[in-house]
């Protein structure tokens, strides 16, 4: 590729999950990491150091005219700020997810970006993975005929026996739903289209927790949200699906995903994750078969969205992005809607309603979309 046929990205924010940026982005032709930036200088030096780009400070980055598209991988309680920040510098956006902790934030960023001609992407792009490509295919091929039903679990423990630093888990704009539960919104969206409303009920098994990874061992955590949220969505497909996500889980045997129509049944993977494995049930089989898959991407690919926004951005918007704004938007006001639901003792009416993520084409080349 030529230069005229890249997207500089300049990526803020320098922790944990930076590396899987870093490494998803060297994967993509149409992108070139141009700088990153954080509030600790010597983590954005040390990731320029070993990722052989630029370290800046973040308003550096942002009148840096090599970078063309900001990766925000902040924390989420500033998820907004920066955001917006890179959109009045002139920059397209990709946010790790949520979109926004405020349903109003994410608003301005998406009426922001309209309004200077800017495109907005957002975490989770794991439902570009060849796993859940794969069972695109199979709903989009009629291999479930009609998709009724489904469940989704994320059920665990919660992240304080090993997160070094797990009391931000359990403060507002966190817990389990705001943390985990955009990977299974977003890859039920993609595989059945939009919510239409939520019917739900939270609650929280704990008022404080204890911190027993070795980091922070013995330290009491505040519990200031719902650690438990049980509800069900009703699709605009007709589909309905039973979910329940938790930090109040010792163990349980659920699939993560599983879809159940007129002609079969699917088990879907962890959304947390690109592969597999895919399982399909029809009546001529009579019993579970593990599909081969139909896409690539099957390793950690994080920042396939972007690399997906980018060809977006060089079409002149001529083409949508799959892990979009409006997307983002509207997994963030269906995670909203439970704790709402379960206040008000109603069902919740979602009241965006974007378009269903295009499929994947089958046959791509590694390292192109």
């Amino acid at each position: 590729m030529t230069n005229k046929e890249t997207i500089g990205i300049g990526i803020i924010g320098c922790g944990n999950i930076s590396n899987a940026y870093f490494k998803g982005a060297s994967i993509f032709e149409v992108l070139e990491v141009a700088a990153c930036a954080d509030i600790n200088m010597d983590a954005a030096i040390a990731k320029a150091e070993e990722h052989d780009c630029q370290a800046q400070t973040v308003d550096e980055l942002l009148a840096n005219p090599a970078v063309q598209l900001v990766i925000n991988l902040t924390i989420p309680a500033v998820h907004a700020e920066v955001s917006l920040k890179a959109l009045n510098a002139g920059k397209h956006v990709y946010s790790e997810k949520p979109l926004a902790v405020k349903l109003e934030d994410a608003e301005q960023i998406l009426k922001t970006a309209e309004d200077k001609g800017l495109l907005v992407g957002c975490a989770p792009d794991t439902f570009m993975g060849g796993g859940y490509q794969t069972c695109r295919k199979l709903v989009d091929d009629g291999w479930l005929g009609k998709i009724v039903g489904g469940t989704a679990f994320m059920m665990a423990r919660g992240p304080e026996s090993w997160h070094p630093n797990p009391a931000f888990f359990y403060e507002i704009g966190a817990g389990p739903m705001f943390d985990m539960g955009p990977y299974y919104i977003t890859a039920l969206v993609h595989l059945l289209g939009p919510v239409k409303r939520v019917s739900a009920i939270t609650s929280r098994a704990f008022e404080e927790r204890t911190a027993t990874c070795k980091e922070q061992f013995g330290k009491i955590l505040p519990v200031s949200v719902p650690t438990n949220y049980s509800g069900v969505l009703e699709f605009h497909s007709g589909a309905v699906i039973n979910m329940t996500i938790s930090f109040d889980v010792h163990k349980h045997t659920h699939s993560p995903i599983e879809l159940y129509g007129t002609e079969g049944s699917l088990k879907a993977p962890d959304p947390n994750t690109f592969g597999g494995p895919v399982e399909l049930w029809t009546p001529s089989t009579k019993e579970w078969k593990e599909q081969s898959f139909s896409h690539p991407y099957l390793s950690n690919s994080r920042s396939i969205g972007a690399a997906d926004m980018a060809y977006a951005i060089l079409s002149g918007n001529q083409r949508a992005h799959r892990a979009s704004g409006a997307l983002a938007y509207h997994a963030l006001e269906v995670m909203h809607s439970f704790e709402k639901s379960s206040l008000s003792g109603t069902s919740t009416e979602i009241l965006s309603c974007p378009a269903q993520p295009e499929a994947l084409p089958i046959h791509l080349i590694e390292g192109r979309l």
